[in-house]
């Protein structure tokens, strides 16, 4: 099968393309600039490929939490790339990529990710990882990083920039839970386009119009006010 992803949920910008099960991607830490690469990634991975959209099976994006203008822009490019060349649409959460992708590298199964949401907040969840994909063990959710509260059963690897940024308070709440922490890892299209294949040979994909962010946090807008 042939499937293009992106993501530009964070401060990196990525796209990645799976053919025939070989993966082929581009990706750029640049805050601010996804807009002006994100399409130039995917047709240099086209080119590269030797392939056009319509010859696509699917699309996929990271479908959020994350940054509201970075998501804005995945959604808003699959979305007119889909309609254009009727494809379905793959969502993949950008916590469950950051999950993934520690399965993929080192076969760690319990992660815990959690992703800087900015304003002393965290976007978080806990997976269980396979070979089969992620399974939410704890939902996605936005709060303060003092106000998590990690299954006691096992250990769990913490992941993502919200490690980073709030590895203190998170590890208060959770270090004696977490074996291991890297702060600097963030989602990626290159693990996108893998879950999303799993998600799409299992008939899990959306028509182009009902593929939507996901923000977690609905009052943003009321929250900077009062800053």
């Amino acid at each position: 099968m042939k499937l293009l992803a992106i993501d530009t949920s964070t401060e990196a910008c990525s796209a990645a393309l799976i053919m025939d099960g070989q993966v082929i991607h581009r990706h750029k830490i640049a805050p601010r600039q996804h807009a002006d690469l994100i399409l130039g990634m995917c047709d240099d991975l086209l080119k590269q490929a030797d392939i056009k959209l319509n010859s696509l099976d699917a699309m996929a994006f990271g479908r959020g939490p994350g940054a509201f203008t970075g998501v804005r822009i995945a959604t808003g490019v699959v979305q007119g790339i889909a309609f254009a060349h009727q494809l379905p649409v793959v969502p993949v959460s950008s916590l469950a990529a950051i999950a993934f992708s520690a399965w993929l590298e080192k076969s760690a199964t319990n992660i815990m990710t959690a992703i800087d949401a900015r304003m002393g907040e965290v976007y978080w969840a806990c997976y269980e990882c396979s070979d089969q994909g992620v399974k939410e063990i704890v939902d996605e959710q936005v709060c303060l990083p003092e106000n998590i509260v990690l299954p006691e059963n096992g250990s769990w690897l913490g992941l993502g920039s919200g490690w980073g940024t709030y590895e203190q308070e998170l590890s208060n709440i959770a270090g004696s839970f977490v074996s291991e922490i890297d702060g600097e890892l963030f989602p990626h299209a290159q693990t996108i386009v893998k879950l999303a294949e799993i998600s799409y040979l299992q008939g899990d994909f959306l028509t182009a119009s009902e593929a939507i962010p996901v923000y977690l946090r609905d009052n943003v807008a009321k929250k900077k006010a009062q800053q």
